[in-house]
């Protein structure tokens, strides 16, 4: 049985990126820039070795506040529906500038993209997509406000990267273009 903290040494970064099940009963891995635990066996992408922390079981993860993955159960049971929600959620809201779709979003939450866009929009009442689009559009109503940006610039900066498509979207979700919103904000 590995200890917590256990340095991670090749054989086991293999297993890992091995997806070896032999490995499922010795140890548990953990990954700290998504905050998810799994088995060795894991048929999701394999992480970045710099990211991992090794467990000797679930309950030390869980205890280190880590989440069990989806996709393997390494805790024998499934996170709560509400919480994996918050954590997709949490994802979208740090990495909202780069390119999501429902595939990155599974693959970094560890399910399927049926179920993750099933389930977010009925916990969140919103599509993830639509949940992003807001999330983009509250951040570039702000940039509207507080800096003389040009439209263009905000809308690479916010992850929307057709200045039209942006334009386009903003009046349809507040009905003004945003040349208007930041004219009719700033008298």
């Amino acid at each position: 049985m590995r200890k917590q903290g256990q340095q991670l040494t090749e054989e086991l970064w293999q297993a890992i990126v091995g997806n070896n099940a032999i490995y499922d009963n010795q140890f548990i891995y953990a990954v700290q820039s998504t905050g998810i635990f799994c088995r060795p066996s894991c048929k999701s992408r394999p992480p970045k070795r710099e990211h991992v922390r090794i467990f000797a079981n679930a309950e030390e993860a869980l205890s280190a506040n880590f989440r069990p993955c989806k996709r393997c159960k390494p805790a024998h049971g499934r996170l709560p529906d509400a919480e994996w929600v918050e954590q997709i959620a949490g994802y979208m809201d740090a990495h909202y500038r780069e390119k999501l779709t429902l595939d990155i979003l599974a693959e970094m939450c560890h399910g399927s993209p049926y179920h993750l866009h099933r389930t977010f929009k009925r916990i969140k009442g919103v599509t993830p997509a639509l949940y992003l689009q807001q999330r983009r559009l509250n951040t570039a109503t702000k940039y509207l406000r507080t800096t003389d940006k040009a439209i263009a610039e905000i809308a690479e900066t916010v992850g929307i990267g057709s200045t039209s498509y942006f334009i386009t979207l903003f009046k349809k979700a507040t009905g003004q273009t945003p040349s208007e919103y930041r004219e009719c904000v700033r008298e």
